[in-house]
């Protein structure tokens, strides 16, 4: 049977393990990014580069909140460690900021391509699932894939691979995605 949510979504015969892991992290992701270019705001928001970490911050802003309103029409709790995700994201965005313009931008790279990847692996599953079904959540997540993809690009073109050690901080943070995927998936 049809059941309604709040915003309307009906969600009969929905595998709602999947959706409720792909929902609970995708959040989670999100307010781990607005928190990362908080910090990059309060190291570089008056500088040269702070109108562009705006920019891609307001759309981080903007996909927060959708997620916020998948949560309550899928009844989607979000991880306990959203917590830790608040102080974790922001000294991110702040210590990379604080080696700079090209450090804030290659953290920008390092997290956004492994958002990117992610959207990827969570568009394949929803297709091998029922692409039909979840037609508008494959539409949200294409569309911030895509949004993360531009990130990446602007820090490119802001000379993030300048960074000090840029190699090895471009892994370290990915392997802190990668870890944060997998644990807000979970709980």
């Amino acid at each position: 049977s049809l059941r309604p949510c709040s915003t309307g979504v009906a969600q009969a015969g929905i595998n709602k393990p999947v959706i409720d892991r792909i929902i609970r992290v995708d959040h989670a992701g999100e307010y781990g990014a607005n928190r990362i270019y908080a910090g990059q705001m309060a190291v570089l928001g008056r500088s040269a580069v702070g109108p562009v970490i705006q920019q891609m911050w307001n759309q981080e802003k903007d996909h927060l909140k959708k997620f916020n309103e998948l949560m309550v029409a899928y009844r989607v709790r979000p991880t306990v460690l959203l917590p830790f995700w608040n102080v974790a994201g922001f000294v991110l965005g702040a210590g990379s900021a604080l080696l700079g313009k090209k450090g804030a931008m290659a953290c920008t790279v390092a997290v956004e391509e492994s958002i990117s990847d992610h959207y990827n692996s969570q568009i394949r599953t929803l297709i091998e699932e029922d692409p039909e079904k979840y037609k508008e959540l494959l539409q949200i997540i294409k569309q911030f894939r895509d949004d993360e993809r531009e990130h990446h690009d602007i820090g490119l073109e802001h000379d993030a691979e300048g960074a000090p050690a840029y190699s090895v901080l471009k892994t370290v943070i990915q392997i802190g995605c990668k870890a944060a995927i997998f644990l807000s998936e979970r709980i």
